[in-house]
């Protein structure tokens, strides 16, 4: 079955004016994610509500979508476009995560043979509050997302926390349906939208990574890729 791969992207944002334009470098982030999207050799489209977010990838030549910005939320300007596309397989991957990998890509790929939606986690001591953990059982299926410290480790576990990696690949008819739902109660309450897998009934499937993964909403996140990416272009160079 085909697999596209969407990375959502609106102009505004809560926390960093413009942020899909901030420059890492000489380019801006928004770049780095089709860049790295593009890289996979999967099917990249970017969906933006801007031109001048479409016109900083110009030079990628991917597919770029026009979206209307009333749209709520990132999953929703990916199921816009991909309702019209004839992919069975679709990735959500957010246009503030500026890595991306082949091994990961077609694990979550795979994933959707078997479950409707699969995700990303990766073992960190993230305990701060933007960071979102996830709690699997014995299949890697996802059991809960919370930002709070999941579980609460009365006894120490050496697999958690696991951070929650916002990528998503889901079987096209899941992603259209998942944003047919209204938000659910404790996805109002938590404020993750991830939350509306367990009220539509979805089993997720979990996939572990040992890759390096970094979304960008504050300037020390931005500071933080950027020194990643300078390591891998020095890598490459030296190779």
């Amino acid at each position: 079955m085909k697999a596209v791969i969407i990375i959502p992207a609106r102009i505004n944002s809560q926390r960093l004016e413009k942020k899909p334009l901030v420059k890492i470098f000489d380019k801006p982030l928004i770049w780095w994610v089709c860049k790295a999207c593009k890289e996979t050799g999967i099917e990249t489209i970017l969906a933006t509500d801007s031109e001048e977010v479409k016109n900083a990838v110009k030079d990628l030549n991917i597919q770029v979508f026009i979206t209307p910005s009333e749209l709520p939320s990132g999953s929703d300007r990916v199921a816009y476009v991909a309702k019209n596309l004839d992919a069975e397989k679709i990735i959500n991957h957010q246009g503030d995560e500026p890595f991306a990998y082949i091994e990961d890509v077609n694990a979550l790929l795979s994933a959707l043979n078997h479950y409707p939606v699969a995700t990303l986690a990766l073992k960190d001591d993230c305990k701060e509050d933007s960071c979102v953990k996830v709690v699997v059982n014995s299949k890697s299926e996802a059991i809960y997302f919370s930002r709070a410290n999941i579980p609460f480790q009365r006894n120490k576990n050496p697999n958690y926390p696991l951070k929650h990696v916002g990528i998503y690949a889901y079987q096209k008819e899941a992603l259209l349906e998942f944003c047919q739902h209204s938000p659910s109660e404790i996805e109002l309450t938590e404020g993750l939208e991830q939350l509306r897998f367990f009220e539509i009934g979805f089993k997720v499937k979990v996939i572990k990574t040992n890759n390096f993964y970094h979304g960008v909403d504050t300037k020390e996140d931005l500071e933080k890729v950027a020194n990643k990416l300078r390591l891998l272009r020095s890598s490459m160079f030296n190779l």
